[in-house]
């Protein structure tokens, strides 16, 4: 008699990030959030950072001090594309648009839509990314004695 597989089987688990430990060991992320930490650990990683897989990650982090304008917003949505389809293969229909954040200043809001291919079924979110320092000045700066 054959076994039938799980979307839980196919999509895995993995270590919860950040590591967490509990009463019978390490916290793991089964299925669609597994998914999720893997797309953000693929945002949050730059090329070059992992000794063993020097292009993993996404170039997102070589924005931080562009100017908040069109271009900058298509190149940092077409990054993240582009990365997701490449590193995240569970994923499919990676849809993602970069909005500068109105409630506030050097955000830009990258809204990336996916399916996860197991189970056929939709997820977004919404990853934040600074830029320009990433909004109000400290106290006591002033910009003009830059």
């Amino acid at each position: 008699m054959a076994t039938q597989n799980t979307n839980s089987d196919f999509l895995g688990a993995g270590w919860m990030f950040p590591l967490s430990i509990l009463d019978r060991g390490l916290a793991l992320a089964e299925a669609d959030q597994d998914v999720l930490q893997s797309v953000l650990l693929v945002l949050g990683t730059s090329p070059g950072e992992r000794v063993m897989l020097p292009d993993f990650g996404c170039a997102l982090n070589e924005l931080v001090f562009a100017p908040m304008n069109e271009a900058t917003q298509t190149l940092a949505a077409t990054l993240v594309r582009e990365s997701l389809e490449r590193w995240e293969p569970r994923i499919t229909g990676v849809e993602v648009e970069a909005l500068p954040d109105s409630s506030r200043a050097g955000v830009l809001n990258i809204n990336i839509g996916y399916v996860i291919r197991a189970s056929n079924v939709a997820q977004n979110l919404v990853y934040p990314f600074y830029l320009e320092g990433g909004g109000d000045l400290p106290p006591g700066y002033n910009a003009n004695d830059a």
